[in-house]
């Protein structure tokens, strides 16, 4: 007898998730779905349990990053060739530089949440993302494009000040072979608009922290949607930022896995519908 095919409400309670991270994996292409007539989603039992033990193996490596370790060297250590040589090490260990990614993104946490509670200064907050910042970008600079790969605009959302998260996002995007054009932070939107518009690139990625405002994101949510749905441009909201749950054109993405998936959609054909 074939099994019964599930909804998303059921695969988000066997994966310990919302039915929100469904749909966006589902999206994404890393969670494989039909579609009924009424355009809803519905799991097989079978790919579920692929995507979870995938999800074991690609987000629990080895061993995590060594946070104490990494924040006494990005604070301490006076030469920055031994700091570049440990995150190439990283990268011998985790086989990808999208899985250092995902491993540096617990050290950037860490950071936030010492310079909170006040652990750690403020000259010591810089330093460690000024010095992470800059080794980043050097291991981005060293990664070929591939010449019909698409264009890809980096930038944070208006307002948004943070872009350790957007230097790591870059990293994963270089090593799939995409150009990059960093934009960073304090770019007015209407100036991304207007770039959009010109035909320049083929995708923006736009990233956002937990502070960021939920109403400022909804409104350049609609604003960057109906340009670059206009222009055939593929449109990406990452990071922690409270980025509206449903929105009309691009894909949403939280985590380095997901946003590896969003590049291979991409070239693999036309963006899924969103419903």
């Amino acid at each position: 007898m074939p099994h019964r095919f599930l909804t998303s409400a059921e695969v988000a309670k066997i994966l310990g998730v919302t039915p929100g991270s469904v749909k966006r994996w589902s999206d994404l292409g890393l969670l494989r779905c039909v579609r009924t007539v009424g355009r809803h989603r519905r799991f097989d039992p079978v790919e579920v349990d692929r995507f979870r033990k995938d999800q074991t193996g690609a987000m629990q490596p080895e061993q995590g990053p060594d946070v104490e370790g990494w924040l006494d060297l990005l604070l301490t250590e006076p030469d920055s060739h031994q700091v570049l040589a440990t995150l190439y090490a990283e990268r011998a260990r985790l086989g990808a530089w999208w899985k250092v990614a995902e491993s540096m993104a617990a050290v950037l946490e860490e950071i936030g949440e010492r310079w909170s509670e006040g652990s750690l200064s403020i000259l010591e907050e810089h330093m460690a993302s000024e010095r992470l910042s800059r080794i980043l970008a050097h291991v981005s600079d060293q990664l070929p494009s591939r010449a019909d790969a698409p264009r890809l605009l980096l930038t944070t959302a208006e307002g948004e000040e943070h872009t350790l998260g957007l230097s790591l996002a870059e990293m994963v995007i270089r090593e799939h072979g995409w150009p990059v054009l960093w934009a960073g932070r304090r770019v007015p939107l209407s100036e991304i608009v207007a770039h959009v518009a010109s035909g320049a690139v083929d995708a923006v990625a736009v990233a956002a922290s937990s502070m960021a405002d939920p109403g400022d994101l909804l409104a350049q949510t609609e604003r960057l949607g109906a340009i670059c749905r206009a222009g055939d441009v593929h449109l990406l909201l990452g990071g922690s930022g409270p980025w509206p749950e449903w929105i009309p054109y691009g894909a949403r993405v939280v985590t380095f896995q997901e946003l590896r998936g969003w590049l291979k959609l991409v070239e693999s054909g036309p963006v899924p519908d969103p419903a």
